[in-house]
């Protein structure tokens, strides 16, 4: 680590460093010229390329990495990243929709019952005076 160990850069600086022949990351507001362990990654180098020009934290996390890992991590330090340049994380908030009633039951029962009633009120009638008149 040289006098540029403590540099801070913005996500615009490291967004430029996103190639096979230079590649930094952020990771928990450090960043790490990854370029010399591209080859020996054990993921490859697609999944240190594809997390470039982004807070990468999640990324590093989410794997799992060993303890060996983290501790490599030192030897790649470039410097730090300013925070304010990182866009803020927003929580996925699904689009609001109408209700929606899933149990269609009762309106099929009730439009079922406005048709079958008055049926059977006039088969009803039908059938009576069929009958008195018989009488």
């Amino acid at each position: 680590m040289g006098e540029d160990a403590k540099k801070v850069f913005t996500l615009a600086e490291v967004s430029k460093h996103s190639s096979l022949k230079d590649c930094w990351l952020v990771i928990e507001g450090k960043i790490y010229d990854v370029t010399g362990f591209m080859e020996d990654h054990p993921g490859g180098e697609e999944v240190l390329l594809s997390s470039t020009g982004k807070d990468a934290t999640d990324d590093f996390e989410g794997i799992g990495h060993s303890s060996t890992a983290k501790a490599m991590m030192d030897e790649f330090y470039v410097g730090d990243i300013d925070m304010a340049t990182i866009p803020k994380k927003r929580k996925y908030t699904p689009p609001k929709q109408p209700y929606y009633n899933q149990d269609k039951t009762p309106d099929f029962i009730i439009k079922l019952l406005q048709f079958l009633v008055p049926i059977f009120v006039l088969g009803l009638a039908a059938g009576i005076r069929f009958y008195t008149k018989s009488q």
